[in-house]
């Protein structure tokens, strides 16, 4: 089910962004093989292994790979499929007889992605680094926070997910495209880097035109203007208002109660700081569910800041469905979504199971083979 039905991925496990493209392929239908290290090693704190849901959706075998027969059957599955995920270091798979000069020699169709930080060349592509690393290189972090405060770093989404994962999964469908057109694979480079240089277009276009200040915190979405921030209800908890047009804004000063005349030209940025001033002091005076019960669903482009554990019940994710219950975890339903090709209902993450995960790929006598020879 999906519409990515009929794809068959080979995923090198690694951590982060490369199992995040992985699920969001196999979220959409695609029968992704994960081929886990025989000893797995698991990024920041330990968690019990049903909650790790970049998981979710595929089999998984465990192979040691510095072992000549676990690459062999590795290259064997690669005749078999479309595509395949890795996100070692560069070099590394090459070192392991995995490359790209190996795998396309076994299926020249073969769309090769490479999921790495700092890309597969540059004088930083050797070293170690994480998502605060890269989305700081690439001017990202320098662009998020309050006047007056540091960068603030913005979870792991903006560089590992958004600039890594999504293009890594772009990347991919878009190699496959092109080999059922022309007959032959090719390598996706996918570096967190160029993904999240790649997402900071429209800024660094604004700031060309000399309208971005690069001076935190004093532009419309950087929490500069008044009408795009986040405020303290009288019970602590906040409220997002984002009355960027100007119909929306005057939508919003009337539920408010506020007099324009208070704040003056919402252009000039020398009112906004009397405006904040009133809008914090507004929102002071109702809890956060009263201000819902006035602005929600309007046009003022208003939503409640909820936490990770309010957000499932919320009454519009419950009426889209956007969030499912998977094995009785609550879990981020697949995205987007499709109206013929529906994918199907997630499935938990697996433990390497080697019969089960082969199965779809090779015949009962094969695996019955590998048994035998101890290769799984």
């Amino acid at each position: 089910m999906g519409p990515l039905a009929g794809i068959r991925i080979v995923e090198l496990a690694g951590i982060g962004p490369g199992p995040m493209g992985a699920m969001l392929l196999a979220d959409l239908g695609a029968t992704v093989l994960r081929i886990d290290r025989a000893h797995p090693v698991e990024l920041g704190s330990p968690r019990p292994f049903e909650f790790n849901f970049l998981l979710r959706n595929r089999h998984a075998i465990a192979l040691d790979l510095k072992q000549a027969d676990a690459v062999e059957l590795v290259l064997n599955l690669v005749e078999r499929a479309d595509a395949l995920i890795e996100g070692f270091r560069p070099g590394v798979t090459e070192r392991l007889g995995l490359g790209p000069r190996e795998c396309h020699s076994r299926n020249p169709r073969l769309v090769y992605g490479r999921m790495t930080g700092w890309g597969q060349t540059g004088p930083l592509a050797a070293a170690a680094a994480h998502d605060l690393n890269y989305i700081a290189l690439a001017g990202a972090l320098h662009s998020i926070g309050r006047a007056g405060g540091p960068p603030v770093p913005p979870l792991n989404l903006l560089g590992d997910y958004a600039g890594g994962s999504l293009y890594l999964a772009l990347g991919l469908l878009a190699g496959i495209i092109d080999a059922r057109q022309s007959g032959k694979g090719q390598v996706v480079d996918a570096a967190i880097i160029d993904g999240t240089a790649s997402l900071m277009t429209s800024t660094i276009g604004v700031h060309a035109a000399g309208l971005f200040s690069l001076e935190r915190g004093t532009n419309m979405l950087d929490s500069g203007a008044y009408f795009y921030d986040v405020y303290q209800c009288s019970d602590g908890k906040w409220v997002s208002v984002a009355a960027i047009e100007g119909r929306f804004h005057a939508e919003l000063l009337r539920l408010l109660e506020i007099d324009p005349a208070a704040i003056g030209e919402r252009e000039n940025k020398a009112n906004w700081s009397r405006a904040r001033e009133l809008f914090a002091a507004k929102f002071r005076t109702r809890t956060r569910d009263e201000w819902c019960a006035l602005l929600e669903g309007t046009d003022a482009c208003f939503a409640p800041v909820l936490s990770l554990a309010e957000a499932p019940a919320h009454p519009h994710h419950a009426a889209r469905g956007t969030f499912v219950t998977v094995d009785g975890v609550v879990q981020p339903a697949p995205a987007p979504r499709f109206s013929r090709t529906v994918p199907a209902h997630p499935t938990p993450p697996e433990k390497p199971d080697p019969r089960a995960a082969l199965a779809g790929w090779m015949t009962a006598a094969q695996i019955d083979a590998l048994a035998a020879s101890g290769t799984i």
